[in-house]
């Protein structure tokens, strides 16, 4: 026991002599500067403010004087340089240290994907799945800003993350907006986001990977969603909760975009690595925007003028592309992106399954009867360009200017010999733009109120020349669109957690449609004109528990003396820890929507034509929705369930586009679609899966039809999909999944009397309509994506993608023609989607 006592007497003795000698060893560094300038008869030369109350460790007796001064660099912020042998300076200029970090959110969750850069120099990197971070050689007194949308950017200087024995921990705290905030940071993949009004935001820059896709698609990345697909797999058509494309508003920047496909909607018309995020709006609509009454796309671009010049380059196997941000001063910043296919010159095994799908059934792939010989030649491209130039006159006032344009171009040549030894031929040649400009002032004029005033011009263009030699015809097709907008809006805090917001738009459109014939000579054309004025006005309460939004939009159209009054609503309360309940709601209209003259329009390749309400045999359309769900998220486990119910008046048979005896009548009627969505994801650092399903009914009813009430084209009843990312290594990515749906409804002929005559005309004689459903349609899709740098300033990726990775015949659409061969009979035809379609992207970024 004695002993005992001992040993502990004689340990705790040691430690406490420890402790004073290590107490012992720290001393002043203007201490040791001035003893080691008395003992190895050297001078320093120093800023007396560099060196003050640092304390570094005594040296001990016999250490030489360049040892003395290595370990002083490395274990202090300041640069110790020989001069000569005697003259030694001490400064903070060319020191370089090393700095790592954690970021974490106020729920300490790691954030995965952060951004991480000196300021004015090219050096950064991005976070890790763990949220650590690490530069090396970095400048002593630089700046070090960390960033992540929906966060606070960080500003902080480089010696305070000095990576000495240990990596400080960054908390990233959520920003406060005037514009609601994000409530799920990753929601299926990352660069997905959830705002807490219901809306999704997708972030380019941040974006993961998605099953089947090489970039981050806008339009076809949105599809992920759950009530969001498209029919035909063309993002020209994308039908949220059973509506048209028409039906969804697009805008650019504040221009409302009349185009959204290229390749005739097999590719985004908008360069996914300028766009900066892009925000989908089911229900629950802002009253700022109206003119959609399926739902609202809002496409922004990078807003902030930064000092470095930056920006990337790719191509895959059907473009190439270029994104450039060019600061011009401390205030003005230019950015520019240029997009072009080299389908005209390179056929790949992409370009001909996409060309195969989009001219399956168009007049480019439609051979004349009795050929004996076949030569044709194909020429089609197309190109995207926008620019956008930044001007911060001060902290509070930033003006921007914005263009874009969009083209798709075809020329087509055919010529043959029938069987009468007759040599024929035609020429067809299609173009397809969408241009527009635009700009805006944002005033923050106090901490409370803040303003807007913008003003853009879109203007839309599809023209078709088709003409033939046997005929000596040319047919010549144009619709043309040209839009004006004004809108003006502020922002009043009037509490801590209460914002009013309200506003005026104006819209002037105009809408052109013509046709000519040569032989017969025959023209026609129609121009229409119509101007919008709207007032709006809304509440924002937001605070721990409760989010809601009310307000209600007044539109005013001048030539019909109409006035619409649609009231919005959105709310979600967070009644439990883990569970929040949603309702939504809103009133819209639309006066411009598409319809299909004749199926052969412009080529049969673009046949939709954009035309303008009437209130006669075309009128306003109006839409009412309603929404309410429920919400459960804890620990990266996100269950949603919402039931919807949406009803549409004043939609017209020419814009559905049927394959029927409707086909060719006026009609004006409604549609209304009740369903529920289920969407069940679960992401963690390393991986992320999401499983939704869609039930829906969805029908039509035409009072002067006979039946009235039948269902839908766009009328699915089961929609599955689901998909699964993982990240193998820090760099190497993965992501599976697929699309499983019933098939839309289509109409067969009557099996007794399948043909009927009309004078010298002979019709398919067809059923009810949409009597039968085409084969369940079932897709999988996988994606590889490689990352690595090339050097510090030059980061570079390689995506694969495979769409309909088991090349599954899927039938998207099917109607029927009268047999040439036997009059009496109709022959099926059918439209088929992609089948094994592979695609490769390279791109660099610095």
């Amino acid at each position: 026991m004695n002993r005992t006592k001992y040993v502990s007497l004689v340990v705790l003795l040691f430690l406490s002599l420890n402790a004073v000698a290590q107490t012992q060893k720290q001393l002043p560094l203007v201490q040791l500067i001035q003893d080691l300038e008395a003992k190895f008869d050297v001078k320093f030369s120093y800023a007396l403010e560099d060196v003050q109350h640092i304390l570094v460790e005594e040296p001990e007796e016999k250490t030489a004087l360049k040892a003395i001064i290595s370990a002083l660099n490395e274990t202090t912020l300041l640069n110790f340089k020989f001069l000569t042998a005697r003259y030694i300076t001490i400064s903070t200029i060319e020191k370089t240290i090393s700095i790592c970090g954690v970021l974490k959110t106020t729920d300490n969750t790691p954030l995965y994907g952060a951004s991480v850069y000196v300021e004015g120099r090219l050096k950064g990197t991005v976070t890790n799945e763990e949220g650590h971070f690490k530069l090396e050689a970095v400048p002593v007194n630089a700046t070090i800003k960390i960033s992540f949308l929906g966060f606070k950017t960080q500003t902080l200087l480089a010696k305070t993350l000095w990576a000495k024995d240990h990596c400080e921990t960054v908390v990233m705290p959520i920003e406060s907006e005037w514009l609601n905030e994000i409530v799920i940071s990753k929601f299926l993949t990352t660069g997905l986001q959830q705002r807490i009004d219901g809306s999704t935001q997708l972030n380019t820059a941040k974006f993961g990977i998605l099953p089947g896709l090489t970039e981050p698609d806008v339009l076809q990345s949105i599809q992920a969603l759950p009530g969001v697909e498209s029919l035909n797999e063309s993002i020209a058509n994308i039908n949220v909760r059973g509506g048209t494309n028409d039906q969804n508003l697009m805008l650019w920047d504040g221009i409302k975009m009349y185009h959204s496909g290229h390749f005739f909607g097999l590719i985004s018309a908008y360069n996914p690595y300028l766009t900066d995020k892009v925000i989908v709006t089911k229900n629950g609509t802002s009253s700022a925007y109206s003119d959609g009454v399926s739902s609202t796309i809002n496409m922004l671009t990078k807003d902030e003028v930064t000092e470095e010049l930056s920006g990337g380059f790719g191509a895959n196997l059907i473009h190439a592309d270029a994104v450039l941000d060019i600061p011009v001063s401390d205030k003005i910043a230019l950015h520019i992106s240029g997009r072009r296919s080299f389908t005209d010159v390179f056929n790949s095994p992409t370009y001909d399954n996409y060309f195969q799908r989009s001219f399956q059934d168009s007049e480019v792939a439609t051979n004349p009867d009795q050929v004996q010989e076949q030569r044709s030649d194909s020429d089609f491209y197309f190109y995207d360009y926008s620019a956008k130039l930044l001007f911060d006159l001060n902290a509070k006032h930033h003006f921007r200017a914005h263009v874009i344009g969009i083209s798709n171009n075809l020329d087509y040549e055919e010529g043959y010999t029938n069987t009468s030894n007759q040599s024929l031929s035609k020429a067809s040649r299609l173009k397809q733009e969408n241009l527009g400009f635009g700009g805006h002032w944002e005033a923050q004029w106090s901490d409370k109120f803040q303003t807007n005033l913008s003003a853009y011009y879109s203007e839309y263009n599809v023209d078709a020349t088709d003409y033939r030699t046997e005929t000596d015809q040319q047919l010549i097709q144009t619709n043309e669109v040209l839009e004006t907008g004004l809108k003006f809006h502020g922002h009043l805090k009037l509490h801590e957690n209460l914002t009013s917001f309200s506003g005026y738009q104006f819209t002037e459109t105009g809408i052109l449609n013509g046709t000519t014939v040569s032989n017969p000579a025959y023209s026609r054309t129609k121009k229409d004109v119509l101007l919008n004025h709207a007032l709006f006005t809304e509440l924002e309460w937001q605070s721990k528990q409760l989010y809601l939004r009310g307000g209600v939009r007044v539109n005013y159209f001048q030539k019909f003396n109409k006035l619409l009054v649609e009231p919005r609503l959105n709310l979600r309360y967070q009644f439990l820890k883990d569970i929040a309940l949603k309702v939504q709601g809103e009133f819209k209209n639309q006066s411009a929507t598409q319809i299909i003259d004749f199926q052969d329009d412009f080529l049969g390749v673009e046949n939709r034509r954009w035309i303008l309400a009437d209130e006669q045999s075309i009128p306003i359309s109006e839409s009412q929705q309603a929404a309410l769900g429920l919400q459960y998220k804890r620990k990266g486990f996100v269950a949603d369930v919402e039931g919807f119910y949406k009803t549409v008046e004043g939609i017209t048979v020419s814009n559905q586009g049927f394959y029927n005896n409707f086909q060719y009548l006026n009609a004006i009627g409604s549609y209304t679609v009740k369903g529920v969505e289920v969407l069940l994801n679960k992401t963690a650092n390393r991986f992320s899966t999401w499983a939704s399903y869609t039930y829906s009914v969805n029908n039509y009813k035409f009072e002067t039809l006979n039946p009235s009430v039948f269902p839908n084209n766009a009328d699915i009843r089961h929609s599955v999909s689901f998909a699964f990312n993982y990240d193998l290594f820090k760099n190497f990515k993965i992501a599976f999944g697929g699309i499983w749906r019933s098939g839309q409804p289509y109409t067969t002929p009557l099996e007794t009397n399948e043909t009927v005559q009309n004078g010298n005309t002979t019709y398919v004689n067809y059923d009810t309509p949409n009597n039968n459903n085409l084969r369940d349609f079932m897709r999988l899709d996988a994606s590889l994506n490689y990352k690595f740098k090339i050097n510090d300033a030059l980061h570079s990726s390689v995506k694969i993608g495979v769409l309909n990775l088991l090349d599954r015949k899927n039938v998207i659409q099917q109607y029927y023609e009268v047999d040439p061969n036997n009059e009496n009979t109709a022959i099926a035809i059918q439209n088929t989607a992609l089948g094994l379609t592979p695609n490769i992207s390279v791109r660099c970024n610095f």
